[in-house]
């Protein structure tokens, strides 16, 4: 992944949608590690996807470390 900044949106309050960010690439992969955020969250960054809300597993690089963190909690690791 590039040096790059992300939003993320979550659901806040009374379900009602809340943006984060910008969040750098170490903050994103620290928040998919502590599972804070999963492949059905919505992210926008402008290079990675083109400043539009796109689910987290359309973004590659965040989506391949997610699974790589999910199989090694699998194997107990």
């Amino acid at each position: 992944m590039s040096a790059d900044w992300y939003i993320i949106r979550t659901a806040g309050f009374l379900r009602r949608k809340k943006a984060i960010g910008p969040l750098s690439e170490l903050e994103l992969l620290s928040r998919i590690d502590s599972g804070e955020i999963q492949p059905q969250t919505l992210m926008r960054s402008e290079r990675k996807t083109r400043d539009r809300w796109v689910e987290m597993h359309k973004v590659g690089p965040a989506f391949a470390h997610f699974k790589g963190i999910s199989e090694e909690k699998k194997r107990g690791g």
